[in-house]
């Protein structure tokens, strides 16, 4: 560390010289380099030239140092304070604050540093005066059942500090706001009452040892009014008492306030649990965005009672709540760590710079806003210092008169006071055109656009719904439905899309939160009007899941999707470190967003219908392999771990093949090696058979069950052997026997689908190497053929025909061209699974002409496209008049068709074109 003298780089102008040269002859032996800033500072501020007379000899001696082992020196002499602390505390007050400014005023430390020294000795000094009062409590036999030894945890009290001094950002003459509490499991229930009020009896004289003004001067003034319903509760309360009023009374204030909490002083390790109980009290799992209101009307009052509207003015502008001031940079960085800290713990930063850094960096603040902000929030932090040095006052108040300004900006170190006050204004100006539009938003569209008959109906029943029935619901919409009813009038069908809204909003429980969502975000309403205009089926699902929409604001909703490994790490991340039920839950919510995420990707042309399906799989896949070892976990708590190599889980179908819709269920089998285990070890043992059965089912709740986050898939386990008369959980050899010795066709068709996608990793190698050896065995053309024909006359004759749109179902359609394609895979023993694949497999044994194995990948490529866009827009059958002119403007894109006339042509082209090859194909017998 270098010597203080070496590393000034500015000086104040003396506005007094007289007095500038009255501090220089009480340090004769002072180093020239630091002889200005002396002059300078005393020229400018009585109160520090008093200070230098008081500690002249220290101060001489002080300068020679590194002002860092200065200040270390004060923190280790008050340290050891012992005894009447009261005076000893001031004077080294009076040390930390000549320090401080001198760093401060001669650019010897950086704004951070000077405000992190100033917490760090109140932190000290709130320590060292909490000791003494605890000890005198102790010694006087007043805190039951407490020694001399629990000094050393403050007897379970603890000193949270807020505000500023929290966030390590105390200014020059701050006072210090804490909260002071005390674990009431530290005593015994009949003592608690005779310890709280010894421990309100120490708070209390903790507090006059800090802030009572004395010959001596004050250590810090103090502030208790931040705790749990302040006008009504003592000073010291206990933490029980605290959470149970935060969790029934919290207001939004108290959640901006706890951002910057931190137990400084007294028992840390008691704080910093009691901090983690309020977690969810301040960070809510969902985007917050009806706290930016709150702030909003929090800003109006205070400027209200204050006095503080009108247009920016100079003289005696308020530099901490006057527009443009700090705590508009304050409340713009904090407001919108509440709206987003809950989903991403990255951004629960105590400290301002901090936390707009690392809203640039996430994206919610734009990086050149966030640096402009933080150049402007020093600047004005070091000119309410120097406002507080002038004569150790706790203003933020800018000087009234032309005499003032010239004093000011000569302790800034400027010379010339207009430039001093051209650059003020200029600074207060930026800040407030770059932080009221996040608050008070432009509201320029206030008139509703015209509306026709039919889309005044509609508005006219919204009053009715759940979402507008609270009066703030209803001020907000009230604010959003102008430019709401605008965007939709935008689009192609304006009504039809209007009542696909009013479907949605006719759906949604409340709507604060979604509305606040709106207000703030508007991209989000034309996403929503493109959404209402061409799916409603995707309208619906939003408004049964309207929390989802949290995700597209954040950052990477639009970024192409990731590999299987991300994939799951993100889901890992949702998971950890909660119980059960709370992992069910946040797994819903986690797949729901990534659900949405494909449908809208789908929707906007990003990805094509077959990437829709491999992403909806995926999805399914992480899901079921996520919730599979949590499953597990849950059932071992009880009957002991899982025996043997424990279970994997095939998914069957669609989901093996990797081509889910929006809708589909999933199709599993669960398979077991239980390596000889005949029982487990649990408080209740079972048999392999039982525990995996009861794994099953617990899989199949975790999945279905509906919790307050809705279910995931619904699942449908008959493809298993045996099917619904078989055990719902296979052992591997079971598993290998049946399907070599007992199952149908059907089944060894279904295999050739099937794909373990969750579980030991060794036991999926092994099945999925039966599957390969049973698919080899059973490749005999003439059985597969005339069994498929069979299944095929079967499915007919159950009626389901299908038409120009049921694509699924019917001679040529989906369905049809599977089966087929399931029967070439068995017969070549080829392990493809998706119907492209065992289709070339067919042509490759000879079986299906070139021609027509093309004529059917492409049949079956549209239908899918046409399955996963209907899917996507409705779960009922498709209705054309129901999905309006965006649904069919959808249908025709997804499927390249020039228009819906078109495209029905083309479609009944192509199922009797492909039931024509696929009944001439299986009727071939064993040719």
């Amino acid at each position: 560390m270098t010597s203080f003298a070496s590393r000034i780089t500015r000086h104040p102008i003396p506005f007094d010289a007289e007095r500038g040269q009255e501090a220089l002859a009480l340090l004769p032996d002072l180093p020239v380099e630091l002889r200005p800033l002396i002059e300078g500072t005393a020229g400018c501020s009585g109160y520090l030239a008093r200070l230098m007379v008081q500690e002249a000899d220290w101060l001489e001696n002080a300068l020679t140092d590194a002002p860092e082992a200065v200040f270390d020196a004060i923190l280790a002499e008050a340290g050891g304070l012992a005894g009447d602390v009261s005076k000893l505390l001031r004077r080294l007050k009076r040390r930390v604050a000549l320090l401080t400014a001198l760093a401060d005023l001669g650019g010897v430390w950086t704004l951070e540093e000077v405000t992190g020294a100033l917490t760090r000795f109140a932190d000290l000094a709130v320590q060292v005066a909490l000791t003494q009062q605890l000890a005198a409590e102790i010694k006087r036999g007043k805190l039951p059942g407490m020694t001399e030894a629990d000094l050393e945890t403050s007897a379970g009290m603890v000193a949270l500090a807020m505000g500023k001094m929290g966030a390590g950002e105390l200014n020059y003459s701050s006072d210090i706001d804490l909260i002071c509490l005390f674990d009431e499991t530290r005593f015994d229930p009949d003592d608690e009452m005779e310890a709280r009020a010894s421990l309100i009896r120490a708070t209390r004289r903790m507090t006059a040892v800090l802030s009572e003004n004395t010959a001596d001067g004050y250590v810090f003034r103090t502030d208790l009014r931040l705790r749990p319903d302040a006008s009504s509760t003592p000073v010291c309360i206990s933490m029980a008492a605290a959470e149970r009023y935060y969790e029934a009374e919290g207001r939004s204030w108290e959640r901006g306030a706890y951002i910057k909490a931190r137990a400084a002083a007294g028992d840390i390790a008691a704080g910093e649990r009691f901090l983690e109980t309020l977690r969810p009290f301040v960070w809510r799992k969902h985007l917050d965005f009806a706290t930016v209101q709150d702030t909003h009307d929090m800003r109006q009052r205070i400027r209200s009672h204050k006095g503080l509207h009108g247009p920016i003015t100079l003289e005696g502008h308020n530099m901490k709540l006057g527009a443009g001031g700090i705590r508009e940079i304050e409340f713009f960085a904090q407001t919108r760590q509440l709206v987003a800290g809950g989903r991403d713990p990255d951004l629960r930063c105590r400290g301002t710079v901090d936390a707009l850094a690392a809203l640039a960096g996430k994206g919610w603040v734009e990086e050149e806003v966030a640096a402009h902000l933080t150049t402007h929030y020093r600047a004005h932090r070091e000119i309410e210092h120097r406002l507080q040095m002038i004569a150790d006052a706790q203003t933020h108040s800018l000087p009234s008169n032309a005499e003032g300004f010239d004093r000011l900006a000569r302790f800034c170190g400027v010379a010339d006071t207009d430039a001093f006050r051209t650059d003020l204004e200029a600074r207060l100006t930026e800040v407030d055109g770059l932080t009221e539009p996040f608050f008070a938003p432009d509201a320029k569209a206030t008139a509703e656009p015209d509306l026709s008959y039919a889309a005044r109906e509609i508005v006219e029943r919204w009053p009715s719904y759940p979402a507008l029935r609270s009066a703030r619901g209803q001020e907000i919409f009230a604010r959003l439905k102008p430019d709401l009813l605008t965007r939709f009038q935008r689009a192609a069908r304006p009504d039809e899309a209007l009542g696909n809204f009013d479907g949605f909003l006719r759906g949604l429980p409340a709507g604060v939160q979604l509305f606040s969502l709106f207000e703030a975000n508007p991209p989000l309403v034309d996403l929503l009007v493109d959404i209402c205009a061409t799916a409603p089926g995707l309208a619906r699902y939003l408004s049964r899941h309207s929390a989802v929409l949290d995700a597209v604001l954040g950052g990477s909703f639009f970024e192409p999707w990731p590999d299987r490994d991300r994939l799951a790490d993100t889901l890992s991340r949702a998971l950890d470190g909660q119980d059960y039920e709370a992992q069910l839950d946040a797994a819903r919510r986690w797949q729901k967003e990534w659900h949405f995420r494909v449908g809208v990707h789908h929707l906007r042309g990003l990805i094509t219908a077959e990437e829709a399906g491999a992403q909806y799989s995926a999805l399914a896949d992480v899901v079921v392999a996520g919730l599979w070892p949590l499953v597990c976990d849950d059932i071992a708590r009880r009957h002991g771990p899982a025996p043997g190599r424990g279970g994997a889980v095939l998914g069957m179908g669609s989901l093996g093949a990797g081509r889910l819709s929006a809708g589909s269920d999933l199709d599993l089998i669960l398979i077991y090696d239980a390596g000889g285990v005949e029982m487990t070890e649990g408080r209740r043992p079972l048999d392999p058979r039982s525990w995996f059965a009861k794994a099953t089912k617990g899989l199949i709740t975790a999945l279905s069950a509906p919790t307050a986050a809705g279910k995931l898939y619904e699942v449908d386990m008959r493809l298993r052997p045996s099917g619904r008369q078989g055990p719902v959980a296979t052992s591997l050899a079971a598993f290998r026997q049946y399907q070599m010795e007992e199952a149908w066709t059907w089944e060894h068709m279904a295999l050739t689908r099937a794909r373990p996608i969750a579980g030991d990793e060794s036991l999926r190698t092994d099945i999925e190497a039966v599957r390969c050896a049973v698919l080899a065995e059973k490749a005999n053309a003439g059985k597969v053929k005339a069994d498929a024909a069979e299944m095929r006359e079967r499915l007919q004759a159950a009626g389901r025909a299908g038409a120009t749109f049921a694509v699924k179902d019917g001679p040529g359609g989906a369905q049809d061209i599977e089966l087929l394609s399931q029967a070439a895979a068995l017969i070549a023993g080829d392990p493809g699974r998706a119907a492209p694949a065992q289709l070339a497999a067919g042509v490759e044994t000879g079986w299906i002409a070139a021609e027509a194995g093309e004529a059917l990948r492409e049949a079956y490529h549209l239908y899918l496209s046409i399955l996963q866009a209907v899917s996507l827009m409705t779960d009922q059958p498709l209705d054309l008049g129901e999905i309006g002119e965006g649904g069919r403007a959808f249908l025709c894109r997804t499927a390249a068709a020039e228009s819906i006339d078109a495209l029905s042509e083309k479609l009944d082209a192509t199922r009797v074109k492909a039931a024509t090859m696929i009944e001439a194909l299986l009727a071939q017998g064993d040719e």
